[in-house]
């Protein structure tokens, strides 16, 4: 394999305590090929909400796997997935299903592009939206033109999305895409402010461009609905996957009666997409997150983690910064520019039984018990001595 690993589950520039291979996972825990267990802060970077081996989900997709998966066409539980989505998401009329994030971001510009007859995209600079060539930050492999149409904004800074709209040209903006809060790799998140979140509604109200919330990562973390739903605000089209199925490979796209002749003209197809029995593990995976009030679990366990590591951090007089909603924590290090002591506290981490990332966020799900979490900060304890004892206090 290239590199020995590749892509974002590549251990390759984290430090050598944590284990490229696992063996399984169950609740909130992992064990790796060589038989050590940990406590997952990650949750495989975002899809097990639940917990691993969630026995509702496991229980549906098994009863889906013995009916059939790939199939000639798609099963019944397509058109049940579809009506949940679009009771349970305010702006939803519709639903499209693919298998990964990137799929559905891609089929949400597609669409945008079709029913706007416009070609340029708006985005936050330095968020991710895929691995595609109009959305990757990676220059290498991509042709510049599919860049072309890409024009980018500061998240929170309305005055910036008007320029960039006024730099391609308002008549010729397809889509603005948002996440519900900033949460680019290697940076300190940044919860939305309503004035920004009302402003890019109006906005793109005024030129005619759809506004394209992004729930890969956040959604039904934040929210049962739309994580803009609190704020009253509601995108045209959306896209999900990650968390939605508790591990099953599948993306969403939904969008609002506006944009359904666009999704109806497109042509966009996988020889996977149609699979049963990740629709089904998502139907249990949505249904159970609403009927045991995952996300109060959630933020339960987030709190009492970032109550713990600001004690830590006094204590052993190391600075840090966490932010973001506690479901969705990440950690950061005062004037930590190349990241080292992110990567001595996570080396640390890990060698104590625990998985963070040192650049990325963390994530929660509703399996973190209270004694998860106290494993954990035991675990973080020994990463801040570690810190402090390289590289002093701050």
């Amino acid at each position: 394999m290239p590199n020995g690993m590749y892509g974002h589950l590549s251990v390759r520039r984290l430090p050598p305590e944590y284990p490229q291979f696992y063996d399984h996972g169950a609740g909130a825990r992992v064990w790796d090929v060589d038989g050590n267990e940990y406590v997952d802060l990650m949750c495989g970077f975002g899809p097990n909400i639940l917990g691993y081996r969630n026995s509702i989900v496991e229980n549906a997709a098994s009863v889906q796997r013995e009916r059939g998966d790939t199939l000639s066409g798609p099963g019944e539980c397509m058109v049940e997935l579809a009506e949940l989505f679009v009771s349970s998401v305010s702006h939803a009329h519709w639903a499209m299903f693919a298998k990964n994030g990137t799929d559905a971001t891609s089929l949400c510009l597609s669409i945008a592009r079709a029913t706007t007859g416009r070609s340029a995209v708006v985005m936050d600079n330095g968020a991710y939206h895929g691995w595609a060539g109009w959305s990757n930050l990676s220059p290498v492999g991509v042709s510049p033109q599919e860049r072309v149409n890409v024009f980018r904004y500061v998240y929170n800074d309305l005055p910036s999305v008007e320029l960039a709209f006024q730099e391609a040209g308002p008549e010729n903006v397809a889509a603005v895409f948002v996440s519900p809060f900033r949460h680019n790799a290697g940076s300190d998140q940044e919860m939305v402010t309503g004035e920004f979140a009302r402003g890019l509604r109006e906005l793109c109200d005024r030129f005619g461009a759809a506004l394209v919330m992004d729930e890969v990562r956040a959604g039904f973390r934040l929210h049962h609905g739309g994580s803009w739903e609190p704020l009253g605000v509601e995108p045209d089209l959306s896209a999900w996957s990650k968390a939605i199925g508790n591990g099953y490979p599948i993306g969403a796209t939904l969008g609002s009666k506006k944009f359904l002749d666009g999704a109806e003209r497109i042509f966009a197809t996988g020889s996977f997409w149609f699979q049963a029995v990740p629709m089904a593990a998502a139907i249990a995976t949505i249904q159970t997150l609403q009927a045991e009030n995952g996300i109060d679990a959630m933020v339960r366990a987030g709190n009492r983690l970032r109550e713990g590591i600001d004690r830590q951090s006094k204590e052993y007089g190391v600075e840090v910064r966490q932010s973001g909603p506690v479901q969705i924590p990440n950690l950061s290090f005062a004037g930590d520019v190349e990241f080292e002591r992110a990567l001595a506290f996570c080396g640390a981490a890990a060698r104590n039984g625990v998985i963070l990332h040192p650049a990325h966020n963390w994530f929660l799900c509703a399996a973190h018990t209270d004694e998860d979490i106290d494993r954990a900060l035991e675990a973080t304890e020994d990463a801040f001595r570690t810190v402090r004892a390289k590289f002093g206090g701050t």
